[in-house]
């Protein structure tokens, strides 16, 4: 099954990371434009790795990486290891605190064909590209992808909680997490790691484009290499693991802005709503996203100047043409997917991965603002998915559409990097 590998991380130097608040990034495909100009505003921030500028971003991260590890501004730690990442974060509304526990390793980069990493949902061709051509010239991993194991005996835990009594380092980041970095070097337990890993199957839980990013450059570097042993560094990429058993793995909705299609008529999408669902007219918009909570086929509506909940009606579930097995259809996203996005707005299924017409925000907020406004024609506010849901998707071969989870929190890049050069793996 799973094979990992500790790292020798390539990580701040210690006179700079004494501000590791300054130095953290958001991820490629959440950090917002705003973000990104305060961010390139310090030259050592890890953005200018992951998200580089310029009309060649690949071509820039790579004269900055060399000129960082140059001037000794990122340096590679002496000893493999294990490294350690705790995230504690409250839900809004709520005064919890909860601990997502997990660990940052190497793990061999598995086609998915082999049935050891299981994706969930789609990608969107265009970032996985870019996402390639930044790994190809930089031979480095900017930031861990998130997968998700299972072990209801919790064997790795200790060993994490016991490298968190002396962290490395520890921030408030942009989404008021607090992220907390430690560090295992014993080869003993380093070796447990390893060994309860080898039996388990990964789900892909968030960068589904950085990781197949890493097998479109595996693949390309086995055809080149006539001596191919499968141990090099480009066989691997950088994962953050977590236990799908902890309480504290939390997936927050992602919902969907249609934009730009020609003819359309606002009347005449709530007219064909009526033909499948149950849609009821409503006084206040700003509750939508709670109204629908817990309720199955249960969606919110928003336009310009009008407020829905809709509810698919049982006896159109039947009406499904699409061909996926029985589990896949009842998901309140496969039924979104059809039901409004194909048959209503007549965006084909095979079309909706690429089509420039769908867009996607976490934020109910924003998404209620922009119907308003007018940015939009219409959003669609979704509910959560459940981890139970995400494991059946993954058992049955078949995937969501694009962005249908958002794990939360996301981790944070700058904490460390990997290098698959195969003079510093």
């Amino acid at each position: 099954m799973a094979e990992i590998r500790p790292l020798r991380a390539w990580r701040y130097n210690p006179s700079l990371a004494v501000k590791i608040d300054d130095l953290t990034s958001p991820l490629f495909d959440v950090v917002s434009d705003k973000q990104r100009k305060a961010l390139y505003q310090n030259p050592y921030n890890s953005i200018h790795l992951s998200v580089p500028q310029g009309s060649l971003p690949a071509a820039a991260a790579l004269q900055t990486l060399t000129e960082w590890k140059a001037q000794q501004v990122i340096v590679q730690d002496p000893l493999p290891g294990i490294y350690v990442y705790y995230q504690y974060f409250k839900l809004a509304g709520s005064t919890r605190e909860h601990c997502r526990k997990g660990f940052v390793c190497h793990i061999r980069a598995y086609d998915f064909t082999e049935g050891v990493i299981l994706r969930h949902e789609n990608t969107i061709p265009q970032a996985v590209n870019d996402r390639t051509e930044l790994l190809e010239k930089t031979q480095l991993h900017a930031s861990p992808t998130h997968g998700l194991y299972t072990d209801a005996e919790f064997e790795l835990e200790h060993y994490m909680d016991e490298a968190m009594l002396a962290p490395v380092y520890e921030t408030e980041d942009y989404q008021g997490v607090r992220d907390v970095l430690a560090v295992i070097h014993d080869a003993q337990v380093i070796a447990k790691f390893v060994q309860v890993m080898r039996n388990k199957k990964i789900i892909l839980a968030d960068g589904h484009h950085r990781y197949e990013s890493s097998l479109a450059y595996k693949h390309k570097r086995q055809r080149e290499n006539l001596h191919h042993t499968g141990g090099e560094g480009y066989n691997f990429h950088l994962m953050y693991l977590t236990n799908t058993e902890n309480g504290d793995l939390r997936i927050l909705p992602t919902h969907r802005l249609i934009t730009g299609l020609p003819k359309f008529h606002q009347e005449e999408v709530v007219s064909k709503l009526h033909d499948d669902f149950e849609v009821k007219l409503l006084d206040d918009a700003d509750t939508v996203n709670e109204i629908i909570v817990g309720k199955k086929w249960a969606f919110g509506i928003l336009f310009k100047d009008a407020a829905y909940k809709i509810k698919l009606k049982a006896e159109s579930f039947q009406k499904m043409r699409w061909h996926f097995p029985d589990e896949i259809k009842a998901l309140d996203l496969t039924v979104l997917h059809y039901f409004i996005i194909e048959k209503i707005l007549g965006i084909p299924g095979k079309a909706q991965r690429g089509s420039t017409n769908i867009g996607f925000d976490r934020s109910f907020s924003d998404c209620l603002a922009k119907a308003i406004k007018g940015e939009v024609q219409m959003a669609i506010i979704t509910q959560e998915v459940s981890i139970e849901e995400v494991k059946k998707v993954c058992a049955s071969g078949y995937t969501m559409p694009q962005k249908s989870t958002y794990f939360y929190p996301k981790v944070i890049g700058g904490f460390l990097f990997s290098s698959i050069r195969e003079d510093e793996f």
